[in-house]
């Protein structure tokens, strides 16, 4: 399935790359990214140069690079996987060293007008280089203790990087991005099995520890997580805002309130309304159906995403694309399940809704590579 001769198979060259451009997952996207425009447009109050416009504009020029990305051939992005990689590696210390602070966390690096989240392209380049990986290493191989100690260490370079920021939200993706394409390249379910069970074992030890002389967290860290699981016990502190989402969430009913009509959004009870917790604004004017359709929408997303990864001959494409894929399911899941209080309050955009540039250019970006896989694979 790896290193196909190009020369030999039927590859679409010139502007008749166009025709093969995944067009479903074009529309898809760009049904979804207009779902954001009305929101942004709704929570603003109706002044669309606040939120909506900004957005229109960035998501237009995404447009031209995820198409412009599409036409660069798949051994393209094989060659500077690594490199790629690298970059990013170094940004993430840049960061530290001389990153921009925002809301309590160091992410961002600021170039001239140009404001990037390293992180933020770091979840694209991980993926590259893990596919590139697993598309040089013999089949027979991959299960092998030496071989899977490599992408694991690929893996937690950057994820250690990412927590001093901090930003456990981005490291989680980072962990269970890498974790996806592992499993795709076939990596044997017992590792998987032993980090599942290490896991529940330091969460056990954790809860186990609380009160005792061997306390392994701060008690104001087990506050943090007595607010989670009950967020009204400090219904004006830490647990305010996932009861202003939740207030939202059941406000919205059925069919919801209608558009413009929500008041917690409205009134600015909803923190964040704008970016991390716009689900809940959609979800209290458009209720059930509305969430239920964007949800619906992200599945079949993810779903194009997937068929093209299993019906492509080259190795390193289809576990890109699986990678990328992955990549934007942990986005919705993660901000979904955060906002219905099913996950501890991190700051996660919903992808292609949420106002953001960073997040809306590098997933555009992502797609585009995606793109580049599906028109370039042999037929």
């Amino acid at each position: 399935m790896s290193h196909l001769d190009y020369s030999v198979e039927r590859v679409p060259t010139g502007w008749r790359k166009i025709l093969y451009l995944n067009w479903p997952l074009v529309f898809l996207v760009t049904a979804v990214s207009c779902i954001g425009f009305l929101m942004l447009y709704s929570v603003s109050g109706g002044d669309i140069d606040r939120w909506a416009m900004p957005q229109m504009e960035r998501f237009a020029a995404g447009m031209v690079i995820m198409i412009a990305l599409a036409f660069v051939p798949t051994w393209f992005w094989r060659s500077i996987s690594v490199g790629f990689y690298a970059v990013c590696l170094l940004l993430l210390v840049l960061v530290e060293v001389m990153g921009h602070v925002g809301m309590g966390a160091q992410r961002w690096l600021v170039i001239g007008p140009i404001r990037i989240q390293p992180s933020e392209l770091t979840k694209i380049a991980f993926v590259m280089t893990l596919a590139a990986y697993y598309d040089w290493l013999p089949v027979e191989k991959v299960s092998r203790p030496l071989w899977v100690l490599i992408p694991v260490v690929l893996i937690l370079a950057p994820t250690a990087l990412v927590l001093m920021q901090p930003d456990l939200g981005t490291s989680v993706m980072l962990i269970a991005g890498g974790g996806i394409v592992m499993f795709a390249a076939g990596v044997s379910l017992w590792y998987f099995a032993a980090v599942i069970a290490i896991v529940v074992g330091l969460v056990t030890a954790v809860m186990e520890s609380r009160g005792t002389d061997w306390q392994l967290l701060h008690d104001y860290q087990f506050k943090r997580i007595d607010t989670f699981l009950d967020p009204g016990s400090d219904p004006l502190g830490a647990g305010y805002n996932i009861m202003q989402a939740q207030i939202a969430l059941g406000s919205g009913g059925w069919s919801g309130r209608g558009f413009m009509q929500g008041t917690q959004s409205r009134l600015n009870f909803l923190p964040e309304k704008h970016t991390d917790f716009i689900f809940t604004s959609l979800a209290e004017e458009f209720g059930f159906v509305g969430a239920a359709s964007l949800l619906a929408l992200y599945v079949l997303i993810l779903g194009f995403c997937l068929y093209s990864a299993l019906t492509n001959k080259d190795r390193f494409a289809s576990l890109m694309t699986i990678g990328i894929a992955g990549t934007f399911f942990l986005y919705f899941a993660i901000n979904m399940a955060t906002v219905m209080g099913m996950l501890p309050a991190k700051g996660s955009p919903l992808p292609l809704v949420s106002y953001g540039g960073t997040s809306l250019m590098i997933l555009l970006m992502g797609f585009g590579i995606l793109q580049s896989a599906h028109v370039h694979r042999p037929r």
